[in-house]
Formats: C-alpha cells, sequence, structure tokens
C-alpha cells in the first residue's frame, strides 16, 4: 500500500479498481485519472518497474495503489490477483484490461495460421479470465463495472491480420458477459479511440504517416489524446453512468462512425 487515506471526494470515491497493462500508457493513464477520482487501483502488469512508476505517481498525487506482477494471461495468477485484492478492500467495483494483444499485422494471404490466430485467442482468453474473476466478487455485491478497451465497427484495413478480427471477438464477448451479468447489476462497456498518437512510439516504422492518417480521419480538429480516455473511464466506471452497458462509448473524434 502507498498511502492510507484516499481522497475525500471524486467520481469513484470508495470504487475499487483492478488494472491490467496497468504499466504501458493508457493502463496508467486510466489509473491515474481512477486514483485521482477517488479509487483505490490494483495495478497488474508483466513488468514490476513500470508499475512501481505509475504507483509513485499516484502516491506523488495523493492517491492509493498497490501492485502485483500477473500474467494476465494465467488463469491461476489471475484468480489469485484478483481474490487478494478483494480480501483487502472487501470488494471489486472495476475491471479494467488493456494488455496487448501481440497481433502481426500482414495480408491475411501472407499471414501464418498461428499469427493469425495469436491475437484472437489472447484478447479472448485474458478477456474471459479477468472479466469472470472480478465478476465473481461483483456477483455477491449486485454492482460492478467491466471495462473494454479497443471497440470494432464495420470499418477496417487491408494487411491488419488477426488484430480486427480479434476486436470483433472482444465485441462479442463483451455482449455475452453483458447479458449474463446484467441481471447482478454489472455493467460491461467498450471504450474506443481510433488511435491514440501519444502511445505510437517515435522511432516507429512510417509514424509520421500514422499521426497524419489519424488526424485525416477524425471531424474535429483533434483526435483522442490520453487523458481524453482517463477522463471518459473515469465517467464510464462511475455511478453517472449507471444506465450504460452492452456498449462501445466513442471518443474517437469522428474517426470511427457508428452505425
Amino acid at each position: 500500500m502507498l498511502n492510507n487515506e484516499a481522497p475525500g471526494d471524486g467520481l469513484l470515491h470508495g470504487k475499487v479498481a483492478v488494472i491490467y497493462g496497468a504499466g504501458g500508457a493508457i493502463g496508467g493513464a486510466v489509473a491515474r485519472a481512477f486514483a485521482a477520482e477517488g479509487a483505490f487501483v490494483y495495478l497488474a502488469g508483466r513488468t514490476e518497474s513500470r508499475l512501481q512508476k505509475v504507483a509513485q505517481q499516484i502516491l506523488e498525487d495523493g492517491g492509493l495503489a498497490e501492485t502485483a506482477v500477473v500474467d494476465a494471461l494465467n488463469e491461476e495468477q489471475v484468480e489469485e490477483f484478483v481474490a487478494r485484492a478483494a480480501r483487502k478492500s472487501r470488494r471489486i467495483d472495476i475491471s479494467f484490461n488493456v494488455i496487448s494483444f501481440g497481433d502481426i499485422q500482414q495480408p491475411l494471404m501472407e499471414i501464418d495460421v498461428e499469427d493469425f490466430t495469436q491475437p484472437v485467442t489472447l484478447a479472448t482468453r485474458t478477456h474471459f479470465l479477468t472479466t469472470r474473476a472480478a465478476a465473481a466478487h461483483m456477483i455477491k455485491q449486485r454492482s460492478g463495472v467491466v471495462l473494454m478497451f479497443g471497440g470494432s465497427g464495420p470499418q477496417t484495413l487491408p494487411g491488419l491480420g488477426g488484430f480486427k478480427v480479434a476486436l470483433d471477438a472482444m465485441e462479442g464477448l463483451r455482449r455475452q458477459w453483458a447479458i449474463e451479468l446484467g441481471t447482478y447489476g454489472i455493467r460491461v462497456v467498450t471504450m474506443v479511440t481510433g488511435g491514440i498518437i501519444e502511445t505510437i512510439p517515435w522511432q516507429a516504422e512510417g509514424r509520421e504517416e500514422i499521426l497524419a492518417d489519424i488526424a485525416k480521419a477524425a471531424h474535429l480538429n483533434r483526435t483522442a489524446t490520453l487523458a481524453d480516455v482517463g477522463n471518459v473511464a473515469c465517467f464510464i466506471a462511475s455511478d453517472k453512468a449507471g444506465a450504460i452497458t452492452d456498449a462501445t462509448v466513442n471518443i474517437s473524434a469522428g474517426a470511427i462512425v457508428d452505425y
């Protein structure tokens, strides 16, 4: 534990969140936003140093956090992590999984079958495991929010390999979880951004072209930022969004059009 006194107000005051991939850019941004709104955040990931960096930032801002090295594809590790958090905090209110899928993006006629299926398998496995682990506790308290990231839709691009297919599979998984957990007051929501410029490494091949494409696709004179992701995630996870479930919240600035 990094602190003993949580912020006294905020959208998520008194809430407990578990976050997978918390050492990454998106996971870290959401963790910091949750903590700033009063939530106690349990940070999970595979690299302790990155988790500690996020936790230290939360501490310095007066928030609460703990870290744990967890492989979000490992059933036993996920179950133990969530059970530990629930024992300590006596509840689980929010589960957010934003681990990478290890996708290799190539045209379908060129990609190996293992490379094609890997992101589909990883995405569905990890979201099944982390949602089930959190739901076991949320069902008892008859409330909770499962937040997914990525979204889908009718648009796609050539050369994505299994990545877009994985996002489509996650949409199906979200719908299934939402209808089965809704009776217990548990909401399942996906957030979609259309690309966040801050997350693209400066050394990435074709970075400038990617940035131009993201900006060009947006209807607004801006694109989604990490701050946007954190702010919207806080709203979705809060009681103010209590009627939203089995839905995609689109913060792509118009780059992805809902149908």
